[in-house]
């Protein structure tokens, strides 16, 4: 039996660095999360609206407000980077895009469209 000192050492978490594919992995879950909690809060303006006048102008100075924007623009980005990660796993689907270096050139592509499109989305639209 081998005795404690001989087993190898897990590296620690302050030393270890995941890679970037495996946080946007982390991150695809955390989003998913999000936009749960998202169509909760849809859901929830949608009754205050069909709710008339008093519970529509609550809801609705809320969302104007710096709260409620700020809870929009991180739905969206939440929304395009869960988007953008799931186009990554249907290219994935077709074996393609596994070798080192495109997998960090793609997970690099994925943020920049997410982030482009969270901003295209809350000026232009």
């Amino acid at each position: 039996m081998a005795s404690p000192t001989d087993r190898p050492l897990s590296p620690h978490l302050q030393i270890y660095h995941l890679p970037l594919t495996a946080l946007l992995s982390i991150t695809h879950r955390i989003t998913g999360v999000i936009l749960s909690l998202g169509l909760v809060g849809l859901v929830a303006i949608l009754l205050a609206i069909a709710g008339g006048g008093g519970s529509y102008d609550a809801i609705h100075s809320f969302m104007n407000g710096i709260l409620g924007q700020g809870f929009t623009l991180l739905w969206l980005l939440a929304l395009f980077v869960h988007f953008c990660h799931g186009i990554r796993h249907l290219i994935w689907d077709t074996v393609a895009g596994f070798e080192p270096s495109t997998l960090t050139r793609h997970s690099g592509w994925e943020l920049t469209a997410a982030v482009m499109l969270t901003l295209i989305s809350w000026f232009f639209l």
